[in-house]
């Protein structure tokens, strides 16, 4: 009967290596590209010319193999749509209050443009400016600047049709430099050098999370932490606050949420502890549940 339990366990196990590599795999950073027009000076969202940077710069970054979603399509229905001249702290509160799908980096964009009339031409420059933004963690991912390496030509009393125009064509141009740049600044990060395979429980993509021990001991605490430090994807941990019985840690990992979540289920279990793992955006909060009367008692019979 033993022998055929081992069998059993040992088919399953390979089961799971079987089948674990392509559900992580699917755990890819899900990207929003968005535009900030707070600016007077730069290009606002509801021009043509903002349509075509943001169409170009999705496109590049969609080809680079990365999860893009369209900023109207989620969040339709929950917020008001079609705003300009948004500043900083709307567009990240937009982007971390999208739920479904969950967004883990914004790439925000601007773009400067102008046109300079003379006798015998109209000089055109533009530039785009981008930067990549951790949404959970606020942490920066990069950042770079495509402009045009010249002042570029268009037609003497070129109208504002015309100056649309041109400048939409060449800021296209640019914004699919801009957009391969930031494709390949995010895919060092996401995957590293290349040696690692896409179908780790890790990330390169820099974590963290903030974990939340509610209703445990200072001796359930240091049981924790052991676990804590052998996750896969483990780089540093530091506690945030810490009281009798709540403890809170920021936390910072490669390892990917659902990763994270089977582990801490996992860490309950080992520790013969019962609780509930919740978690929503990088905030996981663990919930001891008390059973009565579970604290050893001495016995009668003991000599006291």
């Amino acid at each position: 009967m033993r022998t055929i339990k081992n069998l059993y366990a040992a088919l399953l196990a390979v089961c799971l290596l079987l089948v674990s590599a392509p559900l992580l795999a699917g755990d890819n950073p899900n990207l929003l590209v968005m535009g900030e027009d707070a600016d007077k000076d730069t290009v606002p969202r509801n021009s043509r010319v903002f349509k075509r940077v943001l169409d170009q710069l999705n496109e590049e970054m969609h080809n680079a193999g990365f999860n893009m979603y369209d900023e109207t399509a989620v969040t339709l229905g929950d917020f008001a749509q079609g705003r300009n001249r948004r500043t900083d702290a709307e567009i990240i509160d937009v982007a971390r209050s999208v739920r479904r799908p969950p967004i883990d980096v914004a790439v925000i964009f601007q773009i400067y443009a102008s046109a300079k009339p003379l006798d015998h031409t109209t000089k055109v420059k533009v530039r785009i400016s981008g930067r990549m933004l951790n949404v959970k963690t606020g942490q920066r991912l990069g950042n770079f600047e495509v402009d045009t390496p010249q002042e570029w030509n268009a037609e003497p009393e070129c109208n504002r049709e015309c100056i649309l125009e041109v400048v939409g064509n060449y800021s296209k141009t640019i914004a699919a430099d801009l957009g391969a740049v930031l494709s390949e600044k995010l895919a060092w990060m996401v995957e590293g050098s290349g040696d690692e395979t896409a179908g780790g429980g890790d990330s390169q993509l820099p974590m963290a999370y903030n974990l939340i021990f509610d209703g445990f001991t200072s001796e359930d605490m240091l049981s924790i932490e052991e676990y804590l430090v052998i996750f896969s994807g483990y780089k540093a941990h530091r506690p945030v606050y810490s009281s009798a019985r709540r403890s809170e840690i920021w936390y910072e990992s490669t390892i990917k949420s659902a990763k994270l979540n089977r582990n801490l289920q996992r860490m309950l279990t080992e520790l013969d502890l019962k609780g509930m793992v919740q978690f929503a955006g990088n905030t996981y909060n663990v919930k001891k549940i008390a059973r009565r009367n579970e604290n050893k008692k001495p016995a009668a019979d003991d000599g006291w």
